[in-house]
Parts: C-alpha cells; sequence; structure tokens
C-alpha cells in the first residue's frame, strides 16, 4: 500500500513539474476541439528557427528524442506519448541540457492532426511500438496511420521503424510491399547487419531490455507518400511468442 501511495505521489509531482515546463505542452481534447492547438502550422515560432522537424511517435521516457536532439542541433525533435509519468524524464534531461530543438507533447496519437499542419513534419520515427497483434487500426503502420503521417509529411516524407516485434516487423514489410512504397532500408538484425548508422545506434530504455533477452532489433526506413490509395495487407502473421513474459524473462531463440 505505501509503495502504491509513494508512486501516485511520484506522478503526480512529475505532472506538477511539466505543467511548469516551457519544453512540454499537453492540451485536453476538449480545448482542442473549442480552440484548437496554437503552434499548429507554427512550431517554428516555438523553436525560434526553421530547421526540420522530426517527430518520435510512442517516445516513452524520450531517450531517443533527447538523444537526437544532442546529435543534430540543426532539425527539432518533438517527443509524442500520452504516458506523462514517463516522459517526464526526457523533458527533464532536455531542459537541464538546455535542449532548445527538443520538445514533447502529451496526446494520444490518434489526435496527432490537431497538432501539426499539412506538409509540417519532415520525418517520422516509431521506435518500439506496441505491435498491436489483435488491434490493426491501433497498431502504429496500419494504413490508418499512415494516412495522418502522409497529411503531415512533406513530399517524400521518410518514417523510420525499429522494433523487437517480428510481427510487427513481418506486417510493416507486406504493408509497404502492398502498397508499393520506397523502401530505403530494411534488416530483421540491426546490429548483426554491418550498418553504419550512428543514429540506428541509439538504444532507448525497452530496447535494452529486448536485446538483453536476446531478442533481434528489426529496422526499416521508407517514403510515405503524400497521395495514396492506402490497401490495408491480408497476411496471417505468427504472433510474437514473448509479450506475455515478464520483463525480465529470458527466453529461448525461438524466431
Amino acid at each position: 500500500m505505501h509503495i502504491y501511495l509513494f508512486m501516485a505521489k511520484n506522478k503526480l509531482a512529475k505532472f506538477a513539474d511539466m505543467a511548469t515546463y516551457d519544453n512540454v505542452f499537453q492540451y485536453p481534447f476538449g480545448t482542442l476541439q473549442e480552440k484548437g492547438f496554437p503552434l499548429q502550422g507554427r512550431w517554428k515560432e516555438h523553436f525560434q528557427n526553421d530547421h526540420p522537424i522530426v517527430l518520435e511517435l510512442g517516445c516513452g521516457k524520450g531517450e531517443y528524442t533527447v538523444e537526437l536532439a544532442r546529435k543534430y542541433p540543426d532539425k527539432n525533435f518533438i517527443g509524442i506519448d500520452i504516458k506523462g509519468a514517463r516522459m517526464w524524464t526526457g523533458a527533464t534531461q532536455a531542459r537541464e541540457e538546455h535542449l532548445t530543438n527538443a520538445a514533447f507533447l502529451r496526446t494520444h496519437l490518434e489526435l496527432i492532426r490537431f497538432f501539426f499542419a499539412e506538409n509540417e513534419v519532415a520525418e517520422i520515427w516509431i521506435t518500439f511500438p506496441d505491435p498491436q497483434m489483435k488491434k490493426t487500426n491501433k497498431r502504429l503502420t496500419s494504413t490508418r496511420f499512415m494516412k495522418e503521417y502522409g497529411h503531415l509529411l512533406q513530399e517524400n516524407g521518410i518514417i523510420h521503424l525499429k522494433s523487437d516485434s517480428p510481427f510487427l516487423y513481418t506486417y510493416t514489410r507486406e504493408m509497404i510491399r502492398k502498397n508499393r512504397l520506397k523502401l530505403l532500408c530494411d534488416t530483421d538484425d540491426l546490429y548483426h547487419s554491418g550498418i553504419e548508422d550512428e543514429i540506428l545506434k541509439i538504444r532507448t530504455f525497452y530496447e535494452q531490455q529486448w536485446l538483453s533477452r536476446g531478442l533481434s532489433i528489426k529496422y526499416l526506413r521508407f517514403i510515405c507518400p503524400k497521395e495514396q490509395e492506402w490497401v490495408e495487407p491480408e497476411i496471417e502473421i505468427e504472433k510474437d511468442p514473448y509479450r506475455s513474459f515478464g520483463r525480465n524473462a529470458k527466453i529461448s531463440d525461438k524466431r
């Protein structure tokens, strides 16, 4: 009981912190419907530059957003997630390091159009999302979300997917193939692929956990077209065998 009370107080303290952060944006749905989001189409006013905008969807603790902001001061990075207590870690770190090119947005990804105008985004990173093996329309690489990304992204906008999930990797490859998207990079074992890319060496908290469990990391990079008649792939995919295990469990290599 005491542990739960402590955790609840800790979360409340983090939410209180973020309410004062100038690099965190939190807008209830009712406010969005009534007033809209003031920076939609005007994010350059927050960043005070015209540098390209890169989103990290489902940013969790924000490690990728922070590390990308460190490496690329000539780009602006926005981490998006609904879990505020996790996001606090990256937002706090960015503030402490004065990373003015890193911001965080707390919202459901289904509402992403409220926050960005058409053609406002240059790239999207999707890092270790829930594969949503039972609910296609919640899958972040489903055609439902691809329509949203196509609206926000500039011409030839790039999407990156990093995932531990064989299921999501297989699904996304088939979605790319079915819709004839331009595939720029494809590997089912990133750290044994020979790809030398400093960005891809960034490892999130959850990525470290998957690697410690012996899982390989998959990576896809592809172009999201502006105009597209999206076709949802019809394919039977074997479910990931390890999702129900505890986070610290060790598994045999069943892949």
